[in-house]
């Protein structure tokens, strides 16, 4: 009977311990998701102020250089597929060809020099571009806070616990190489 009651409370330890474990896990797993979450709720932001500021430059580059009809519809069009992007990996490619159509507005101002010198003009470019900082910067957390959570749901034993669970990994917010290493630069 002693035996019994030995072999019983060992397993109730165990069984204590591998609840516990299951609990630990799956706690970690709910912060490092939230982490995740909040990392894109900061990137969704930078880019929310990138498309509220592109409709201000449009209108001022408008009023100068008004025979640029087909420059500006392509960052229109840009800005309207960066909107109705869905997924980080849908956001990305269409925040790429946006950023892509930005620089062709910039590149306009090279052949006006009363738009270069607008003070509005110039003050929605270097919002623009401290917006592109804060992005690049909120990007690399994302990144950084999603590459943890992914490796700790691919991992032994977490990979368990975020099986049961569903825990499931999350994608990468990518900028394209060569458009990282054009960061727009303008010149006046």
């Amino acid at each position: 009977m002693a035996i019994l009651s030995t072999m019983m409370f060992a397993v109730f330890v165990a069984l204590v311990f591998l609840v516990l474990w299951v609990v630990i896990i799956y706690n970690r797993l709910i912060k490092e998701r939230t982490r995740v979450n909040e990392a894109w709720a900061d990137i969704d932001v930078q880019l929310k102020r990138r498309h509220d500021l592109i409709p201000n430059l449009l209108n001022t580059v408008k009023g100068y250089a008004a025979h640029e009809k087909e420059t500006l519809a392509k960052v229109t069009e840009a800005r309207t597929r960066a909107l109705a992007a869905t997924t980080v990996k849908e956001k990305a490619e269409a925040e790429n060809v946006l950023k892509d159509t930005l620089k062709s507005i910039f590149a306009l101002a090279e052949n006006y020099p009363d738009l270069k010198a607008n003070q509005n003009f110039l003050e929605l470019q270097r919002d623009l571009t401290d917006t592109e900082d804060k992005i690049q910067a909120a990007r690399r957390f994302y990144n950084g806070v999603t590459r943890d959570y992914n490796a700790h749901i691919g991992t032994v034993p977490a990979n368990i616990v975020a099986g049961i669970f569903r825990f499931t990994p999350r994608e990468f917010f990518a900028i394209e190489e060569e458009a990282e290493k054009a960061v727009p630069e303008v010149k006046f």
